[in-house]
């Protein structure tokens, strides 16, 4: 329990007394996000918060991670400082798509190849159970690749991505201590410490942005988590499950609804109208709730309360079994987006 804690503190110190530096230097260097058609903000504001996240999570896990029960922890810090890179790249200097989505796939295969970090079988899901190897290895790339850019997809209001995250590691990284896995749960905790002190700069008015930098490593990290909360829901032995559950897919997607399901829902609206499913817009559910009127920490509060029941209703509901919870969470979270869309009108303008 001790480096749990030591991890948790040791990443919210580094990153909450790096960040005011990181903004120093942004401004010195004019290192800014300027506000254009599709930002959701109206001041130049720094977009370096990576770095500081970057810095307390890296920190706290050499520091306090069991490397005797945790041998492929190598591997995960390489595919760290990868994504990170690309993320100061693009950060500074925008880059392509294309460019991003190698260095992504690159971070991925060397967690699945060499950290075994991948599903084995979709325990259920629409009957599925094992699978090939071929089909684990690529499958499980697929989904590391589209939770990290999930995340940098709801990078776009403040407190959002921070919010989802902490909530996300706080949950993964309490059941990881419950059910004896100290090294992922130092993991889940640094993440959640680091994100605690970046959420501290963020929240409106916001100083500072965490930029693909910290979008990126945050969807890394909850990507890990999501793979080992499912497969170690099964592997445990049947005297040791008092902690598991029976629709763990279901219970991951419900951690990680809000960003699953606006990236799936956006991706779908922009190929039905015949655009490119990267192509930039406003179509995001954060940008539905500003264009109504709420303000960003009101659209944040508001989807991280609907997050949260999400979670409840996957677990008190999970002997549904994984694929009824699925379908019920889609389903549910559909009804929603279209009563925000269909009866919450836009407010009226002044002059009208």
């Amino acid at each position: 329990m001790h480096t749990i804690i030591l991890g948790f503190v040791t990443a919210f110190t580094i990153t909450y007394l790096a960040i005011p530096s990181i903004i120093g230097i942004a401004r010195h260097k004019s290192l800014y996000d300027l506000p254009n058609g599709r930002s959701a903000h109206e001041e130049p504001t720094p977009s370096l918060g990576g770095f500081g996240i970057f810095g307390g999570v890296i920190c706290a896990i050499i520091l306090w991670t069991p490397f005797d029960n945790f041998s492929v922890l190598q591997f995960i810090l390489a595919a760290f400082v990868i994504v990170f890179l690309i993320g100061v790249k693009d950060d500074l200097h925008p880059i392509s798509p294309t460019k991003k989505l190698v260095g992504q796939l690159l971070a991925a295969l060397i967690l699945v190849y060499k950290s075994q970090i991948k599903l084995n079988s979709l325990h259920g899901v629409f009957g599925i159970t094992d699978l090939p190897p071929l089909t684990s290895f690529f499958l499980s790339i697929l989904i590391i690749v589209a939770i990290i850019n999930a995340f940098n997809l709801i990078d776009g209001i403040n407190g959002l991505a921070g919010g989802v995250g902490l909530l996300a590691s706080f949950i993964w990284g309490a059941w990881f201590y419950y059910v004896d896995s100290p090294a992922l749960a130092v993991v889940a905790f640094s993440l959640c410490g680091a994100l605690a002190a970046f959420l501290k700069y963020n929240v409106t008015p916001a100083k500072i942005f965490m930029g693909d930098t910290g979008s990126m490593l945050v969807g890394l990290v909850c990507a890990i988590l999501a793979i080992k909360f499912i497969e170690l829901s099964y592997e445990m032995p049947a005297d040791s499950r008092r902690y598991t559950f029976s629709a763990a897919p279901a219970i991951a997607v419900s951690i990680l609804i809000l960003p699953l399901y606006d990236t799936l829902r956006v991706f779908v609206r922009r190929i039905w109208q015949g655009r490119s499913p990267f192509y930039p817009d406003r179509s995001h559910i954060h940008h539905l709730l500003l264009d109504r009127g709420l303000s960003h920490m009101q659209a944040t509060y508001l989807l991280l309360g609907f997050n949260v029941v999400f979670v409840v209703l996957a677990i008190s509901m999970h002997h549904l079994g994984t694929t009824k919870l699925l379908i019920a969470e889609f389903v549910l979270a559909t009804a929603l987006t279209f009563l925000v869309n269909r009866f919450w009108r836009q407010p009226a303008s002044p002059d009208a």
